[in-house]
């Protein structure tokens, strides 16, 4: 605004009636929190069912990888558990899909320094030989990098692929530097490498790699592909930077092993009025194979589930609510995808997904339609004393809802703080003891204030525009 314009406002608003300057100034009136919202708010700070959750299925199914023998036991304990906590039409959901199993896993620089290395295959890589590959490496030490290498420059050869990726609240670096995982090998076979290792998409620097799936497309054959652990893709590109050639072995010996089953775990908590919608919330069951899946995710499917249990504990909401223990979410969303196939017909008048860990959620944002715009200012007034601020942002996050949401269905997002997520995700450490439970209850406490306004809302909640 330039001098002038700045004086002729000041003129224009000194000549105002005072009653209409005391109105413009006088803040917004905030909405008042119900005391019943409240008080469940406030009783589910000691709230222990959730933990309950986290260490029963840590402990008693372990790691719980997709459409193996596992998660099958997985799905019979979460059965078992929510029918015990008193849920209603507590039911599995099958459906088939491929399986990837891990292998044999090692590697070696041959030369100039020879040394071994620690690192994991990444979901549905490719194999090698049982004896290995011995190769020559090109390092790139950026996704960027390998995009613009030549077509055909890496014929015979092993790609390293860098990444920079360092700790966020919000885990917007994971989107930033994670295309080195999710589709860098698949770029590197175009271009004719054998095999890719890459840093590992994370934040610490442990000597723990982190695995993840990897992405083929429709013809490209999967080549080996594995996550070095951080300290060692450093090493790898301090030997890059002496400018000698770097030789790497390579073994890796995952196989595709046809199809099985996985399915999801539906309960609910009956809502009095069947027009209303149903209010949709999860994690997700499976978990990678090397730790026991406690942040990622059976803290989601217990945090979503303890909130829950508090409102059936209670009067019957008015809309009904629906915990997925969703199947199959690491290897490509196949839980989500099946139930927006068998349920997408129904009405939804909400979605949102605990897949962050368990640290204290710090921020909320919705995708409401205009008519249900009061309900964000009744959520904002009542997650406030949790230390829970509103965003600017749409909200609709979360691989699991997303086949739901993308139908137009309204979305509200908890969003976890994720800080130190991402130094343990996908790693052996994603234990028991990562899990801080005062932070814990904080989730199940805002979980519970969502769905205690949510599903008690009296504005009718319809159809949105998907967040892209």
């Amino acid at each position: 605004m330039s001098r002038a314009a700045l004086v002729l406002a000041l003129a224009a608003a000194t000549a105002l009636p005072a009653a209409a300057l005391a109105q413009r100034a006088a803040p917004p009136v905030p909405a008042k929190v119900d005391p019943r919202v409240a008080a469940l708010r406030d009783a589910a700070l000691k709230d222990d069912v959730a933990w309950d959750i986290v260490e029963g299925l840590t402990t008693e199914v372990g790691q719980r990888l997709a459409a193996t023998e596992a998660e099958a036991r997985a799905r019979n304990w979460a059965v078992v558990r929510l029918k015990a906590l008193g849920f209603k039409n507590v039911r599995v959901e099958e459906y088939q899909m491929p399986v990837w199993l891990r292998g044999e896993e090692g590697a070696e620089v041959v030369a100039p320094f020879p040394q071994t290395l620690k690192l994991v295959a990444l979901g549905n890589s490719g194999a090698t030989p049982p004896a290995g590959i011995t190769a020559p490496v090109v390092v790139f030490r950026s996704y960027g990098e390998l995009a613009n290498a030549p077509a055909g420059s890496l014929a015979g050869k092993i790609a390293y692929i860098g990444n920079a990726m360092e700790p966020t609240q919000d885990g917007s670096s994971y989107g930033a530097y994670g295309p080195a995982r999710f589709v860098g090998p698949a770029l590197a076979a175009s271009k004719g490498a054998i095999a890719t290792v890459i840093r590992s998409v994370g934040t610490d620097h442990h000597r723990n790699p982190h695995t993840g799936g990897t992405n083929w497309p429709e013809g490209v054959a999967p080549i080996p592909a594995a996550a070095l652990s951080v300290p060692d893709a450093e090493l790898l590109e301090r030997m890059a930077e002496r400018g000698k050639p770097i030789t790497l072995k390579l073994v890796l010996t995952p196989r595709f092993a046809g199809t099985g089953t996985s399915g999801n775990v539906i309960a609910e908590v009956p809502g009095t009025d069947p027009k209303a919608g149903v209010v949709l919330i999860g994690g997700h069951l499976d978990s990678w194979d090397l730790g026991t899946g406690a942040i990622d995710d059976a803290s989601g499917v217990a945090i979503t589930t303890a909130a829950a249990k508090r409102l059936l504990d209670g009067p019957r909401p008015r809309r009904t609510i629906r915990v997925v223990w969703f199947g199959a979410e690491e290897p490509g969303g196949y839980g989500g995808k099946d139930y927006a196939s068998k349920h997408g017909s129904e009405r939804h008048a909400t979605a949102g997904e605990s897949d962050f860990g368990a640290d204290r959620v710090w921020r909320f944002e919705v995708n409401l339609p205009d008519s249900a715009k009061p309900i964000a200012d009744r959520l904002q007034t009542a997650l406030a004393p949790l230390g829970i601020s509103r965003g600017a942002g749409v909200g609709g996050d979360g691989t699991d809802v997303g086949p739901t949401l993308a139908l137009g269905v309204a979305a509200i997002d908890l969003n976890q703080d994720g800080t130190r997520y991402f130094d343990t995700h996908h790693t052996p450490d994603d234990v028991l003891d990562r899990i801080d439970r005062e932070q814990l209850r904080q989730n199940v406490a805002a979980w519970t204030t969502m769905l205690a306004v949510v599903a008690n809302a009296p504005e009718e909640i319809g159809s949105v525009t998907p967040r892209r």
